[in-house]
């Protein structure tokens, strides 16, 4: 049943059914390959191969490495002189296969977002804000909306944000809008104070300052002069609106504040002309809340403080008790800010003021220790003042530009 080996060379090379099985030649004791071209046993030794030349591919291409030399020429088929000489070749394929990817498509460009139709109404807001929290004045804001009355807002800061908080800033910023009132009748003359509320000229002041006046001349702070007229008047809240004649442009209009906000420790700053001496500041703190403060209605007391040569010993009741002189029979009486700021006569329609430059209060009488038969100047504060409230004021601002309730 055994055979011996051939030579090489007695089968003629190229033919498929004798040719030389190496497998046999390397293990002579095997018994013959049968004529499957495959041993189970004896797995074919690895074939050597050339290195696989690098191949030059386009960009998103993807490259596997071949496993076999490719080709069906002389090498091919079951010839001896083949790599798989007695085996089957594998299926005759490139050194190299190339796969081409499949080309991601590009995310599309976002669509630009169009521009919010608020955004120009948004930035002009937010301008007009800062030029107010900025330093900016009331003034400044009724100029860009258009308004022309002062303002009434808690929040606003009138005074430069660099001396916020100081007598100093409050001083600078306010001081403008405060303006000397001096009234003139047959029985004589006195001198008050007033607050600019409108850029058409408003000034509040009080009742008593002007009350029976046949001439009325504001100076301002610049030191020019304007004759006004009376438009309003409210005796029972000592109060009186009065407007200049041919105005000026460019007043300083004061930021009316909110006066329910006070609290009594605040402090507070006073601008008025006592004795003639405009824009006379003061300072201090606000030392009760509504006190009750009773002063005169009747006409005649303002011409007895004219006829006083401007003393301004205007008579008021605190607490049961009688100040500068006699109030009479006719009489009101109004809720109070009392304040421990230097009043002094010339003080009364006045401002006071808090630290951000808010108009809080109307200075409408203050305590003296001077007697009726002591000239002004042996008067003098001694602490205790009182301020018509503002919130009082701008209620009542429509009944005195519609001519007021003693009209």
């Amino acid at each position: 049943m055994t055979e011996s080996f051939r030579r090489s060379g007695e089968y003629p090379q190229g033919d498929d059914h004798q040719a030389t099985d190496p497998m046999r030649a390397a293990y002579p004791q095997q018994q013959p390959v049968s004529s499957s071209p495959v041993n189970p046993e004896w797995p074919p030794p690895p074939a050597a191969y050339e290195p696989v030349a690098p191949v030059a591919v386009d960009p998103g291409t993807t490259v596997w490495p071949g496993s076999g030399q490719g080709g069906d020429g002389g090498a091919g088929g079951h010839g001896a002189g083949g790599a798989y000489a007695g085996y089957p070749e594998p299926d005759a394929v490139s050194s190299t296969a190339v796969l081409q990817a499949q080309p991601v498509p590009a995310a599309p460009a976002p669509a630009p977002k169009k521009r919010a139709k608020g955004t120009i109404a948004l930035l002009a807001a937010v301008a007009i804000v800062a030029a107010a929290i900025g330093g900016g004045t009331a003034y400044g804001i009724q100029e860009l909306t258009g308004k022309d009355t002062a303002s009434s807002s808690t929040s606003t800061t009138v005074v430069a944000a660099a001396k916020k908080g100081t007598v100093a800033g409050v001083a600078q910023a306010v001081s403008p809008s405060i303006v000397e009132v001096s009234a003139t009748s047959n029985a004589g003359s006195s001198t008050g104070s007033g607050v600019i509320i409108s850029s058409s000229g408003e000034i509040v002041t009080n009742n008593h300052v002007i009350s029976g006046a046949s001439e009325i001349k504001v100076r301002l702070s610049s030191g020019k002069s304007y004759t006004a007229k009376v438009v309003g008047t409210d005796s029972k809240k000592d109060l009186a609106l009065i407007k200049l004649e041919n105005a000026p442009s460019g007043l300083k209009v004061a930021t009316l504040g909110n006066s329910d906000g006070v609290q009594v420790g605040d402090d507070v700053v006073a601008i008025g002309s006592p004795e003639g001496l405009t824009g006379t500041v003061t300072s201090g703190i606000v030392s009760a809340l509504n006190r009750d403060v009773t002063v005169s209605t009747d006409e005649s007391q303002g011409q007895q403080q004219q006829q006083g040569g401007g003393s301004g010993q205007w008579p008021f009741s605190f607490g049961g008790q009688q100040f500068n002189g006699d109030t009479g029979s006719s009489t009101t009486t109004y809720k109070a800010i009392q304040t421990d700021a230097s009043l002094n006569p010339g003080n009364s329609g006045g401002a006071l003021i808090d630290m951000n430059g808010n108009i809080v209060g109307i200075n409408s009488a203050m305590y003296s220790a001077a007697n009726s038969s002591s000239s002004s100047s042996s008067a003098g504060s001694v602490g205790l003042g009182f301020a018509i409230p503002i919130n009082t004021v701008k209620s009542d601002l429509a009944s005195l530009r519609a001519g007021g309730s003693d009209s």
